[in-house]
């Protein structure tokens, strides 16, 4: 059954990017730091010199719709994936029974709360190393919404398990914010994604193009889902709300170019990963729970509180996550890095443990 929300709430407006400041080394954010490709930066500042004409979403939403397989239809652009939330939020005010299963980002649930959605909650147990029993969601439940992967914990869930949870009558939004740091051996494509499925009945493939390509502050993502239900969406979004760069760049990170580099750099990504779980998992009183398949690592340890404080005076900066519902105080997530990166990061650690 959902939990209740009690009465001492975590603080959902809590993201990672407050957590950074100057002289810090940043493990709180989980936007890749590379600076972009030329293909990518050069259409972007193309733009620049002719921002008089309103944006015009035409050619980004079919260049979108063509790497997804999907029709142009299929597609609405968003300025980045957080509006995304919003937009659901207001647009389907006709929910009955919405539930959100955590722990996850926090935005799909505070968008919910502010457009004054009742919400439950499913929380997932470490204990099970946070994965999905889909009988645990309310059959009547007629909005769910869950990431995949899932942040903060970094877990994959099966493609054929968020599948059990669609049907008539709900929508299921899938945040897959992250789907592009995931790989799998033999897989060309990315595994368990459910962003081509045309098939599943109120299916909302949320996307994100900020943490690979490092756009967090140019916003720009997109939904992908059912017409009808797109354009109920779209009745609540301003105009204009995605920038003339934004659209530059969801055209050129929807390339073939693009889509390769992209799988390199997961590939990447997962090597720089397993070194981290690895050095983490040396150290005394440290848990990784579960299998994590992004571009950050959930960590249980005592008295994560204090620790993190003394990363901070040590100059470096993590994420806190007891502002997670379903998590609490002895819970730390942690950006995948570089390898000089991660040896540096967690002999800190190792340090601040043994004073």
């Amino acid at each position: 059954m959902p939990e209740p929300i009690a009465a001492s709430e975590p603080d959902l407006a809590h993201h990672g990017d407050v957590e950074v400041g100057d002289g810090l080394i940043d493990l709180a954010v989980n936007v890749r730091q590379a600076r972009p490709p030329a293909w990518l930066a050069d259409p972007i500042a193309a733009t620049l010199s002719d921002l008089a004409h309103y944006p015009d979403p035409a050619p980004a939403r079919a260049a979108v719709a063509a790497r997804h397989r999907r029709h142009p239809n299929e597609v609405l652009l968003t300025a980045g994936a957080a509006e995304g939330f919003v937009l659901i939020a207001q647009a389907l005010r006709g929910v009955r029974r919405p539930v959100v299963v955590h722990p996850q980002f926090t935005e799909p649930e505070a968008a919910l709360r502010a457009a004054g959605h009742p919400v439950e909650r499913v929380l997932l147990d470490a204990a099970d190393d946070f994965r999905l029993d889909p009988s645990r969601v309310p059959a009547d439940a007629d909005l769910v919404m869950i990431g995949n992967p899932t942040n903060p914990t970094s877990v994959l869930h099966p493609a054929q398990t968020l599948a059990a949870l669609a049907r008539p009558g709900r929508v299921l939004v899938v945040d897959e914010a992250f789907a592009d740091t995931t790989i799998a051996p033999g897989q060309p494509g990315e595994p368990e994604s459910l962003a081509e499925r045309r098939d599943l009945p109120g299916l909302l493939v949320l996307r994100s193009l900020t943490k690979t390509w490092g756009l967090a502050g140019l916003r720009i993502g997109y939904l992908l889902g059912d017409p009808e239900l797109l354009s109920r969406l779209a009745a609540v979004q301003p105009l204009w709300a995605v920038s003339t760069p934004a659209l530059a760049a969801a055209s050129a990170c929807a390339t073939t170019v693009a889509v390769q580099a992209e799988r390199a750099i997961a590939a990447d990504l997962a090597a720089d990963r397993d070194h981290l779980v690895a050095r983490l998992e040396d150290l005394p009183g440290v848990r990784v729970v579960g299998r994590p398949a992004s571009a950050f690592v959930l960590l249980h340890l005592p008295g994560a509180s204090a620790i993190r404080a003394a990363l901070r005076e040590r100059g470096w900066a993590v994420r806190r996550g007891d502002t997670f519902p379903g998590l609490g105080p002895d819970w730390l997530r942690v950006a995948v890095r570089d390898r000089n990166t991660t040896d540096a990061f967690t002999e800190v650690l190792r340090e601040i443990m043994e004073a």
